[in-house]
């Protein structure tokens, strides 16, 4: 249990998007893949996946992993309109329209919700990618969607705080499809074998040290002594566990705390890029421009126009 928690703990999770459709022309998209992790809760009709075209209950959730493809009929029809992805994709409109969830619960049309979401190992893994599991069906478990729903609800206010609502319901709604993983003992080997990442404590110890040493020295020499390994070695070690090079993992969280602190401060932009580790204010500002595509005083204006 303990591992779980510390993945779990791990796991850093992001509302993407959420849309409700009504089914116009039913359709089976036959290599139909979402770019993100989704979510899709039948409310009425037919929803059917996979080789076999298992079925769907009404009020049951499927699971798409970001780049797991499957066939995918959306709506029950005698005549049966076969697509592909791209085809799909320019018809779209002709065969989902949008609607409100209000509408939803007042209509027995065919309709569906679908909830995207990122989740990353401290923000570098896709975690639920890394386990390579293929689309599942989650049966008998009303929270699951009644989670969905709230956030579909949220989605449609204007109170304030909606955003933080979002990422708070987001976060408990990974929380409890990894518990259902669990309870119903899915994918234990997935998980014991292909999260990599956990079983190594040093580099646990590394991403913590990075996440709290920001603003001081990161080079490969000290992170090499916080994982003891060789300073040679240390580069290889964490791109071969992580996928990506320690320096552009540190640079990345950098940014990131950069933009919080634009967001949240009025520190000049000369003290936070000393903040989040870089001495040279031009070569931050210069990076900074390269990674998010505008200067760092024009995001902080925007930020602030838009919390005004």
């Amino acid at each position: 249990m303990e591992y779980y928690n510390k993945v779990i703990e791990s796991i850093n999770v992001r509302f993407l998007r959420g849309n409700n459709y009504r089914v116009e022309k039913p359709v089976t998209i036959v290599n139909y893949e979402e770019t993100d992790n989704t979510l899709v809760l039948l409310h009425h009709g037919t929803l059917k996946f996979g080789e076999d075209q298992e079925l769907v209950n009404e009020g049951e959730v499927l699971f798409l992993p970001g780049g797991q493809k499957t066939p995918l009929t959306i709506g029950g029809s005698a005549k049966k309109i076969e697509i592909d992805l791209d085809q799909f994709t320019e018809s779209k409109k002709k065969h989902l329209q949008s609607l409100s969830f209000r509408e939803i619960k007042n209509t027995e049309d065919d309709c569906i919700s679908m909830v995207s979401f990122e989740s990353k190992v401290f923000d570098v893994v896709n975690f639920f990618n890394s386990l390579d599991i293929p689309p599942f069906i989650i049966r008998f478990n009303d929270r699951l969607a009644t989670i969905i729903e709230d956030l579909m609800k949220e989605m449609e206010q204007t109170h304030v705080g909606r955003e933080r609502a979002l990422k708070a319901q987001t976060e408990i709604l990974v929380i409890e499809l990894l518990r259902h993983i669990l309870k119903n003992r899915l994918f234990l080997e997935e998980l014991s074998t292909n999260s990599t990442y956990f079983k190594d404590p040093r580099l646990i110890d590394l991403f913590n040290y990075i996440k709290t040493n920001l603003g001081g020295d990161l080079s490969n020499k000290i992170l090499a002594k916080v994982a003891n390994v060789s300073e040679d070695y240390v580069g290889q070690y964490f791109k071969m566990l992580t996928g990506i090079n320690p320096q552009d993992y540190i640079e990345y969280q950098r940014m990131e705390a950069a933009v919080e602190l634009l967001r949240t401060t009025k520190k000049s932009i000369r003290d936070i890029g000393k903040e989040v580790g870089y001495k040279d204010t031009a070569y931050f500002c210069r990076r900074f421009k390269m990674m998010y595509g505008v200067p760092a005083g024009k995001m902080r204006r925007r930020e602030s126009l838009i919390n005004v």
